[in-house]
């Protein structure tokens, strides 16, 4: 771990509460233009960014433990994302992929195609959002299948759209109000250790998921099975080992499209470049985005070249995928996750941070399970001796650290779990900073 990505103070220090009076004023001014349905966790506003921390426009500098929900990985203003983004604004900022082409979409393609999994020929498409790379990816599935059906599974979010709602499970915020929403999508249940029964294998989990595909569709109806190696919002929930094999084997098995969305846990995000890659397993086609370009707007959907070559010239793409300054972000976020070792940093991050939260579980009877992979981790909160969550908890802890100046992010299905998610290049010493205050907020909290 290393703070040396940025000029800022790499410290917490408050000058004002939060938020402060120039926060506020913004706050006003926000009021009267921005929508309601635009929500924001901090009622703070940034004015610089860096390492692992943010400063807000009144001088405070507030510890990073979100990372703007996993995309600034390589940290804010990353200097080799910086230089490439400078130089391409320089040089030009669209051109539109397919009306006159550039290296740059090609060099992200090459990139993914070698860190992707799987050593097989693979071919890329760029977009601008998760949801956008998800629904492509659907596209490509049912195009080379010839089949309309996708299967989800319980606690999954994979974005916002129409398609994507469909597939995500959680109502609210994310559904409430917005249907109808796009056919042919079956939801079938996942692994999840802490909830499931006893003593329940990875393959056990798998076999029921596939019994409820089997029975509500059939699998010769089914174009692409569509999944989180690690759940995101419903509660970064790590599956039960050998179960994401299993659900590949069925997909090879029956001409499945096998499609793993990596949007927030790809580019090293869980201590390998992909989730994925945890438990060796290959899927056919990876959807990205996030930690993809520090902070620019890129996604990508990477595959077999076989299926990606099946779609009809013109069937992909769209006016700003792939756009020049956001690809050259993405090869200065993907040579500083090379260069610092990002990958070996997430692996310490979780090292030392795990251990920590699991001495605060010790003290804390509300703590019902900690996990995670890498700088993906959790912290589930429940009535404590039972497995019901307590979501009521869980918001006053995390308004708690945000008033100390911690930005953590809460998730999960019953809104009862903190994600940590900070920056790949976070200072030890900051991290154990923002750990402490999440303690003492903690015992303050359950006291």
């Amino acid at each position: 771990m290393s703070d040396t990505t940025s000029t800022l103070p790499q410290r917490r220090e408050l000058r004002t509460a939060l938020p402060g009076p120039k926060s506020q004023e913004l706050a006003a001014r926000r009021s009267a233009v921005v929508s309601a349905g635009v929500s924001s966790t901090l009622p703070v506003y940034v004015r610089r960014a860096g390492g692992g921390v943010i400063e807000d426009v009144d001088g405070n500098l507030l510890i990073d433990l979100g990372s703007g929900i996993a995309v600034t990985s390589v940290g804010n203003a990353a200097p080799r994302v910086v230089e490439g983004v400078t130089q391409q604004v320089a040089d030009f900022t669209h051109t539109c992929f397919m009306i006159s082409p550039y290296e740059e979409y090609v060099a992200v393609c090459e990139a993914l195609a070698e860190l992707t999994p799987g050593d097989h020929p693979k071919k890329s498409a760029l977009f601008n959002s998760g949801a956008e790379a998800v629904e492509n990816a659907v596209k490509v599935a049912r195009y080379a299948t010839g089949r309309n059906a996708v299967v989800a599974v319980d606690h999954a979010y994979h974005g916002r759209t129409n398609l994507t709602m469909a597939l995500t499970a959680k109502a609210m915020p994310y559904k409430k109000g917005f249907g109808p929403f796009a056919s042919d999508i079956y939801r079938v249940p996942t692994s999840y250790p802490f909830r499931d029964p006893e003593g329940m294998t990875g393959e056990q989990a798998a076999a029921r998921a596939i019994l409820a595909a089997e029975k509500q569709v059939g699998a010769d109806q089914v174009a692409a099975l569509i999944i989180e190696p690690v759940q995101g919002e419903g509660g970064f929930i790590v599956p039960a080992p050998g179960f994401l094999p299993a659900l590949q084997k069925w997909c090879n098995d029956n001409g499945i499209v096998f499609i793993c969305d990596e949007v927030q846990t790809g580019f090293a995000r869980t201590g390998a470049w992909f989730a994925s890659d945890h438990e060796g397993v290959v899927p056919d086609l990876v959807t990205t985005a996030k930690g993809i370009a520090g902070g620019l707007p890129l996604a990508a959907v990477t595959g077999r070249a076989e299926l990606m070559d099946s779609v009809h010239g013109g069937g992909l793409g769209g006016t700003y995928g792939g756009n020049p300054v956001a690809c050259a972000g993405a090869l200065g976020a993907i040579e500083t996750m090379r260069a610092e070792d990002l990958v070996g940093a997430a692996k310490r991050i979780e090292a030392v941070a795990t251990e920590r939260l699991r001495t605060i579980a010790d003290k804390v009877p509300a703590i019902g399970d900690v996990r995670g992979r890498g700088a993906m981790l959790a912290v589930e909160f429940v009535k404590p001796g039972t497995t019901e969550p307590d979501a009521e908890l869980t918001a006053r802890v995390a308004k708690a650290c945000h008033e100390q100046g911690v930005v953590i992010l809460t998730c999960g299905t019953f809104g009862n779990i903190i994600r940590l998610l900070p920056p790949l290049v976070i200072s030890e010493e900051l991290l154990l900073e923002g750990l402490q205050v999440l303690e003492d907020v903690l015992l303050a909290a359950t006291a």
